[in-house]
């Protein structure tokens, strides 16, 4: 893929952590501006890691990094915990980053409750996260990262530990956002069927040290709905997936 107008580029990146353990070795990803991605591989591959430091939160080893754009609220991450504040409400939660990134109060409160509105959560903004269901803990935690504005959205298994009607359900009303708003995804999930369903493309790891050993394009229309979860060519797609990772050395 060219890197012309990508809004994440690595380039040969490596990471060592401090016990020796060789993470990622020689590990190239680029990322076309708008574009929905899903990155799979077996445990302990380095999906994680490799968001992280696509991310900025790790300095790699070695290689190159570059974001565009890479301002303040360019980047949002959303993690498999929402990790909310348990003493304000739901306002206050995703109001946080823009009150980090010194918004005016109106400004915040105005894009805290737009976000809101894009996930539903709406009559729920002065709730207190033990108030809320796993599902809308989660909403609120989208919500947060969208409140932003950021170009590239960074999602690190987000939805694995919901029961499997709310994962859908909030794997739907994720597609509907970004054909909406049209953000750069980069996916991480164990979910092959997770995957095919949400990407254009599925990037296959290997073993530890981890790289990209396999692209699969997801050559399907947006949006997507429960029949093509049904469909002939969802299973063959899904196949191809798991071939790769047997392929590659392991599951997901």
């Amino acid at each position: 893929m060219t890197e012309t107008g990508a809004a994440l580029v690595l380039r040969g990146v490596r990471h060592v952590w401090p016990n020796g353990i060789e993470a990622l070795a020689d590990l190239d990803l680029v990322l076309a501006d708008g574009s929905f991605t899903a990155l799979v591989g077996p445990s302990g591959c380095g999906k994680s890691t490799t968001l992280r430091i696509a991310a900025g939160l790790l300095a790699p080893s070695a290689g190159e990094v570059r974001r565009a754009p890479d301002g303040p609220g360019a980047v949002a991450v959303v993690f498999q915990d929402p990790v909310l504040l348990p003493w304000t409400h739901v306002l206050g939660n995703i109001a946080l980053p823009l009150r980090l990134l010194g918004l005016p109060r109106a400004e915040r409160e105005r894009r805290a409750l737009d976000a809101l509105r894009l996930v539903g959560l709406d009559s729920a903004l002065h709730l207190h996260p033990d108030e809320l269901s796993g599902g809308m803990r989660m909403r609120v935690s989208v919500a947060r990262a969208l409140a932003t504005e950021p170009r590239l959205l960074l999602m690190d298994e987000p939805f694995a530990a919901l029961d499997e009607i709310t994962r859908f359900a909030l794997d739907t009303e994720l597609l509907r956002l970004w054909v909406q708003r049209r953000f750069t995804v980069l996916f991480v999930t164990h979910s092959v069927y997770e995957a095919v369903f949400l990407a254009e493309r599925v990037l296959v790891m290997s073993p530890r040290p981890g790289r990209i050993v396999r692209e699969i394009p997801v050559d399907e229309p947006h949006p997507r709905a429960r029949a093509f979860r049904a469909s002939v060519r969802f299973a063959a797609l899904c196949g191809e997936v798991l071939e790769a990772l047997e392929a590659a050395g392991g599951d997901p």
